[in-house]
């Protein structure tokens, strides 16, 4: 029997494996964050269960989110997409993956890596929130609502301080794993954590709180 604590929206055998496996673990590499960055803009309005059960269908329709072959897509291809009932149906959404993708290329072409571009809006390091509770998590940061300004101004879509802040969370930008979490020890040095910088205001959710 597994009797490790987790953070409390981890319930189900699906929520379970990926906060134990993913979220909060620091991504670089460019491909997984262009998968998150979707896929957290898909979760918009929806549970991110209902995303987890569909992401092995994105990742088919969306050839892998590979950037590149994304932003090559063509409307014949876009159209038959919005008809496959195994991703989130919503034209606005499957459009953004498109052109956030164009997007996405132009600020590696300015950056060298969309990591590089990401990663100093932390200081190039984790931060670290150290909530006690679920009610302690932030819906977004100081941090999230830069990256969001910064997206925007780039011609990225659904990329909001909120779905920023839930994005930042799962690839490890910022690590919210309660301090009873056993994630929390795995992925923080404890002493980190009274460096933390200042968080942004709290909500019931927390994007991550998922």
């Amino acid at each position: 029997m597994d009797d490790r604590q987790r953070c409390s929206w981890a319930r189900s055998d699906e929520m379970k494996h990926y906060h134990d496996l993913e979220w909060g673990v620091p991504i670089r590499d460019d491909r997984t964050l262009f998968e998150f960055l979707t896929l957290e803009g898909a979760q918009a309005g929806l549970s991110w269960e209902t995303i987890l059960r569909k992401r092995d269908r994105y990742r088919i329709v969306f050839n892998d989110f590979e950037p590149e072959r994304v932003a090559r897509m063509r409307s014949t291809t876009i159209e038959k997409i919005l008809t496959d009932p195994g991703i989130v149906r919503n034209r606005a959404k499957v459009l953004s993956t498109v052109s956030n993708a164009r997007a996405f290329l132009d600020v590696v072409r300015e950056h060298g890596s969309f990591a590089a571009f990401v990663w100093p809006f932390v200081g190039d390091r984790t931060k670290v929130n150290a909530p006690e509770t679920q009610a302690d998590l932030p819906v977004t940061s100081n941090e999230a609502i830069a990256l969001s300004k910064a997206l925007l101004a780039r011609g990225f879509k659904f990329v909001g301080p909120t779905i920023c802040y839930s994005f930042m969370q799962a690839v490890g930008l910022v690590n919210d794993h309660l301090q009873t979490c056993f994630r929390f020890a795995e992925l923080t040095d404890r002493s980190s954590a009274a460096t933390a910088g200042r968080r942004g205001p709290k909500g019931r959710r927390g994007a991550a709180a998922r």
